[in-house]
Parts: C-alpha cells; structure tokens; sequence
C-alpha cells in the first residue's frame, strides 16, 4: 500500500498538466466501477429470480427520498472541493484541507452521498441484490480504499492538520450525541 500512497502523492504534489491529464481517468474508471457494480446486481437478480424488495408505488416513495439526499450532499461535497480549487478526484485534490459544509461533519461526505445513491436506485431498480450484497461489498472496498490509500497521502501530505480533524470528525456518519468529559 504504501507504494501506491507514495505514487499517487507524488501526482498530488506534482506538475499539475499530469493531474490534469490523470482526472478524467482515474473519474472515468470510478464511474465504470458504479456502472459495473449496477450492471452485476441486475444480472445476479435476473439470473436467481430475485423478488423486488419494494413493489410500485413503495419503491418511488422509499428511493426517491434517499436519492435527492445523496446527490444533493455529492454536490454539495463537490462544491467544497471547487471552491478550494479542487477535484473530488484523488489525484487533483484541493492543495489545503477542506473542513467546511458537510466536510464538519464527516470527513467523506462525497462516499456518503455515493452510498444513499445506490441504495435508492437498488429500490428505484428493484434489485435485492444491489441492495443486500453489491452496495454493502461497494462500501467496505471504498472505505477500506479511503482508510489504505487517500488518509496516509492525506496525513502524509497536509500532517498534523490531517491528523486532528481526523481525530474530531467521523469518517461517514455524522455524530448525532457528542460526548461530554464530565
């Protein structure tokens, strides 16, 4: 792992006409890995005649919701990182920490959102298996990603202010009781 920390830090601080070559890739590679995640789910339900795990209308009231929320807080993510001039890509990120908008809550809020998506299209697509298995397995890569690749670059390229937001800031799930020292 920390060969790849070291290759993808040396992008990150590096001539920025290779970042910028580099972000449509690395963006169109993430969007397959979605698109082939729905695509295997679909397949796996067609292919074990899966029941739908919400019937018409139930999937449109339960999906639509989830689906407003997880784009609005991706945008709303994406729109930090623009404003400190940078990408939600992992090789053109912002040069500084951003701890503002959804970042005080938790320190992946674009995951967050990616999640609540595929949750609300296993409903709006009635795929059991997006639901219970695909989405699941998609989020313990993507966190085991973040936790083995983009914190250590993090640490190691932004230090000791990295280090304590980490420590005060959840990484998915926004702290609902903060404990007291009493």
């Amino acid at each position: 792992m920390k060969r790849i920390v070291d290759f993808i830090y040396r992008i990150v601080t590096g001539e920025k006409y290779i970042r910028m070559l580099l972000i449509p890739v690395f963006a169109a590679f993430f969007l397959l890995l979605i698109l082939l995640t729905i695509f295997l789910a679909l397949r796996v339900d067609a292919f074990f005649s899966l029941p739908l795990p919400l019937r018409y209308p139930w999937n449109y009231v339960v999906s639509l919701p989830l689906l407003a929320i997880g784009v609005f807080l991706w945008l709303w993510s994406v729109l930090h990182f623009a404003k400190a001039s940078g990408t939600p890509v992992p090789v053109s990120p912002p040069a500084k920490l951003v701890d503002t908008g959804p970042y005080a809550c938790v320190r992946n809020p674009m995951l967050s959102g990616v999640f609540l998506i595929f949750f609300a299209l296993a409903f709006l697509m009635g795929s059991l298996s997006l639901l219970f298995v695909f989405t699941p397995a998609f989020m313990v890569l993507s966190i085991l990603e973040f936790k083995l690749i983009e914190e250590p670059e993090l640490e190691k390229r932004l230090g000791e202010e990295y280090m304590d937001y980490k420590r005060r800031t959840p990484i998915l799930i926004p702290k609902i009781f903060r404990s007291r020292k009493m």
